[in-house]
């Protein structure tokens, strides 16, 4: 059996107000994330369903997820073959379709990594760093991803070409 890794995180609602949830319209959807030595994290609901657009949802936060873990994992790829990432950022965006009875899933992910490379264009052993190498790195890296692999639609990735930073 493998190493088993535990998560804590404190939810707390605040958006009871004067009436607490006598309606549908009668209370926030604000709620603070909280973990031991973190800073708080303001959630609500997606606007569509009431929630302060100012705060992140379950939905932005799914998305989120999703993209920190393939960088974080992309990063340590290209770090294990050798390749001098200097920047990465991404513009992940995600579908949900609400049935008609109000139920909700997912249908897909996509994640748009930009990834920008320092002086050291070549890997160890001589080959250049093209966008078909850091492509199998982002292979890879989802092949990786805990998140990825824990959800029941497709993410997929369609990485932004590369960008040479000259250090």
């Amino acid at each position: 059996m493998g190493i088993v890794h535990a998560y804590s995180v404190d939810l707390t609602w605040t958006g009871a107000g004067t009436a607490g949830t006598t309606s549908y319209t009668s209370y926030g959807r604000d709620h603070e994330l909280t973990g031991e030595g973190k800073p708080p994290l303001l959630g609500t609901s997606d606007p569509a369903f009431r929630g302060d657009p100012t705060r992140w949802s379950p939905e932005d936060l799914l998305v989120g997820s999703l993209s920190q873990c393939h960088m974080l994992w992309f990063l340590h790829l290209a770090a294990a073959e050798g390749v001098q990432v200097i920047g990465y950022s991404d513009h992940a965006t995600g579908s949900m379709r609400i049935e008609a009875a109000g139920h909700g899933h997912f249908s897909e992910v996509v994640l748009h990594p930009r990834v920008a490379l320092g002086s050291g264009t070549h890997l160890p052993d001589g080959r250049a760093v093209t966008d078909a190498v850091l492509a199998e790195l982002h292979h890879r890296a989802h092949e990786h991803c805990f998140i990825a692999r824990s959800v029941n639609f497709p993410v997929r990735h369609e990485p932004v070409p590369v960008a040479l930073v000259r250090t």
